[in-house]
């Protein structure tokens, strides 16, 4: 690694699926390459921002918990997001706060309780080799992550940090308004476009005036929604670019909302897209749970997204 690093955790019980993300990968979709990235990114940045990181720092995604992992050295962290039945040799440890680690001692998740994915970050960050500009892990190109190969963390790995990982804040708690209560029923603000205006009035009406289920079928790719068969005029089209949030309708009727992991173009018609936020909070549905769309403006979009990252500088 190019920047002065230390082994700040070992992994002594890897989860099904604990990843590293910074910001994301850019600049690289005209080579056929996805962003990867946080796919909770209100939560990965309000981690980061409780132990004085600048906005893109690595940090940790523990998706369904299962992970036990031991400090190497002292460090300051903080933990957002699901609640994972975090604990800390034992004791638990809620979510939305910072918190200090000594050495030898061993922080564990166990089973989801609210939401699907936390967010652990270091003072710092996390350090790793950038693939492509980012330290990003996306398993299904194999690309970035805590080796570079984009494996998920397994019993073994070793997690590097700079020499500063314990000078962070101390006692750092996120306010309450921002908390997501993951539990209720979100609206996902979704802005209508490319090919909103060919499917049937009946369509439209029932993708934004009834209730979608999250289905089984959803990873860091996209997750496919259940309801309503929505039906478009359109029986061919010439595949295009998808950006983050694009909902795809395939010919069952039923969306794809597609996230970080995403192809990088695609031929099926889009309602349009989820707003990066709304992005966030789709990704800590577990299946089962209930959906609602909600037609923004761009405007409107735009000004909400601004007021998330004026929070972070």
């Amino acid at each position: 690694m190019r920047q002065e690093t230390v082994t700040g955790l070992s992994v002594e019980r890897a989860g099904p699926l604990a990843l590293l993300q910074d910001a994301g990968r850019f600049g690289v979709r005209r080579l056929g390459v996805t962003q990867g990235g946080p796919a909770d990114v209100h939560a990965w940045a309000w981690a980061n921002h409780l132990v004085g990181n600048a906005w893109g720092a690595g940090a940790l995604e523990v998706t369904f918990g299962g992970l036990a992992l031991k400090a190497a050295r002292d460090l300051s962290l903080a933990l957002c997001g699901a609640d994972l039945g975090a604990t800390l040799d034992d004791d638990p440890l809620a979510p939305w706060r910072g918190f200090r680690m000594r050495a030898g001692q061993v922080l564990r998740f166990a089973q989801p309780t609210s939401g699907l994915r936390a967010y652990l970050a270091v003072a710092g960050g996390f350090r790793a080799d950038p693939v492509l500009g980012s330290l990003s892990c996306v398993v299904r190109e194999g690309l970035g992550g805590h080796d570079g190969q984009g494996r998920p963390l397994a019993e073994g790995d070793r997690l590097a940090v700079g020499p500063g990982a314990k000078k962070g804040p101390r006692g750092k708690a996120v306010p309450v308004e921002e908390r997501p209560d993951y539990d209720a029923v979100p609206r996902l603000a979704l802005l209508p476009g490319a090919q909103v205006a060919e499917f049937e009035g009946a369509s439209l009406h029932a993708a934004f005036g009834q209730a979608w289920t999250v289905d089984d079928r959803a990873d860091r790719m996209g997750v496919r929604l259940l309801g309503p068969r929505l039906r478009c005029r359109l029986t061919s089209l010439i595949s295009e670019g998808l950006g983050l949030g694009a909902v795809q309708v395939p010919p069952d009727g039923q969306p794809i909302a597609l996230l970080n992991d995403r192809q990088t173009i695609g031929g099926y018609p889009r309602l349009g897209a989820l707003t990066p936020l709304a992005c966030a909070r789709l990704a800590q549905c577990p299946p089962g749970r209930e959906v609602r769309l909600a037609a923004v403006s761009a405007e409107r979009a735009l000004a909400e997204y601004r007021r998330f990252r004026a929070k972070f500088g």
